[in-house]
């Protein structure tokens, strides 16, 4: 399972360097020239990292599972493929079932990644990142959750503001920043307390 954590650590790697080149655009260019979007981007691509991390450890889990180098939890017994029936399916079948199955699914709400990390595991997983983090397990949910909700006010709704047509919510560096460590200390956190 280190695999998905490395690579969730270069894809995030990947969106601070588009931060630092943003800084160098600012440093660079006049203000009349609006680089606000590729913070967006940047938090459109944070979160994208942390969900795929979220469906590469549940995937690489639920293989260890089946493999019997990980303990079975409840709901991976209840996983749509009967787990029964697929002892007799080679990996890469499973491999497949499980990629189909999660597919079309967001591991992004503190609800979500839960119900995809019981598939692996029986721990109480945000008490257990919030103990990781010195934090109450609902301060961590709702960062994350207003995290995720920003994402998807610039995925879905181009981060226009209702009160205000045609004007986008504001956004700034630190906000940005603030995204990037978060999601990174959270996905840490999951990766130690699953392991």
């Amino acid at each position: 399972m280190q695999t998905a954590l490395d690579a969730f650590k270069g894809s995030m790697q990947r969106v601070r360097d588009m931060h630092a080149l943003h800084q160098s655009l600012t440093n660079q260019l006049t203000g009349a020239i609006d680089l606000s979007d590729m913070l967006r981007a940047e938090i459109v691509l944070a979160v994208s990292a942390f969900d795929f991390f979220i469906h590469e450890l549940t995937r690489l889990g639920m293989l260890e599972c089946h493999g019997g180098s990980r303990p079975k939890s409840d709901a991976f017994g209840r996983f749509p493929i009967p787990m029964e029936a697929a002892r007799r399916l080679d990996i890469p079948v499973l491999d497949g079932e499980i990629r189909a199955k999660h597919g079309f699914q967001s591991f992004q709400h503190p609800d979500k990644v839960a119900e995809a990390i019981r598939l692996i595991s029986s721990i109480k997983l945000w008490q257990e990142v919030a103990n990781m983090l010195e934090e109450e397990p609902k301060q961590v949910k709702e960062g994350l959750a207003l995290i995720v909700d920003r994402r998807n006010k610039i995925a879905h709704e181009a981060d226009l503001d209702p009160s205000y047509p045609n004007q986008r919510w504001p956004i700034d560096r630190g906000t940005v920043e603030y995204t990037f460590d978060r999601l990174d200390s959270l996905g840490t956190a999951i990766f130690e307390v699953i392991i």
